[in-house]
């Protein structure tokens, strides 16, 4: 059984006025953000069931975008978000739509722009958040930790190449996940790690035959 945390029972220190529609849409955003690290030329908010029925009330649209645009959850700009200067830097949009596949309270946040890309998630309770699908690929994110992302050819020996550099660096894994297209085809590994890493081996990593695509997503502050 999961124990509790002091977190759990208070939840995060925000800006109003509820954790899971408003602080875990700002996380949402953030987290979104620190995956696409690209300046969009616009940004659409796919809202479902909750999130799109009573996302207005609950401020669920000011968070998303807010955390897009890098603000913390107990920034005070947020409720004025859309009133503000800094709402202007992007072109934005929302939808809403009902899919009883989805978590009540799920989104998808597509950015376009130079690299276009789609990170659906969910806000599943006192502002905690897990991001389930960049693209097509299935993942799980949560902000929890340092993770790196690594999209590449999918062939033998490509996951114990990535692990076995990390381990020369005395890197420890955290969880490891691995989807893909088709064999032979695209496939993505999720790797969560205990503490930090430098750019020298995210550029070694990048130098690997068959890897098209490395982004290195810090944890969240809050």
């Amino acid at each position: 059984m999961k124990k509790s945390t002091l977190f759990d029972i208070i939840s995060p220190v925000m800006i109003g006025p509820s954790s899971s529609h408003t602080a875990g849409a700002v996380r949402l955003g953030i987290l979104a953000k620190n995956i696409y690290k690209n300046t969009p030329d616009k940004v659409v908010f796919t809202l479902y069931n909750s999130y799109a029925h009573t996302g207005k009330g609950h401020g669920t649209e000011k968070g998303l975008l807010a955390g897009v645009l890098g603000l913390s959850v107990d920034d005070r700009r947020i409720k004025d978000i859309f009133e503000s200067d800094i709402s202007k830097q992007i072109d934005y949009k929302f939808l809403y739509a009902d899919n009883f596949k989805r978590h009540p309270n799920a989104v998808d946040i597509e950015f376009i722009g130079d690299i276009n890309m789609v990170i659906s998630g969910d806000s599943v309770g006192a502002g905690e958040i897990a991001i389930r699908k960049i693209n097509d690929f299935n993942v799980k994110l949560t902000g929890k930790y340092n993770t790196i992302l690594i999209v590449y050819k999918d062939m033998p020996g490509m996951i114990s190449q990535v692990s076995s550099l990390l381990q020369y660096h005395n890197i420890n894994i955290a969880s490891l996940i691995c989807d893909r297209n088709a064999k032979g085809k695209q496939a993505s590994m999720i790797i969560s790690i205990d503490g930090n890493i430098n750019t020298d081996i995210v550029e070694t990593i990048e130098e690997i035959p068959e890897v098209y695509f490395v982004s290195y997503i810090k944890k969240l502050d809050n």
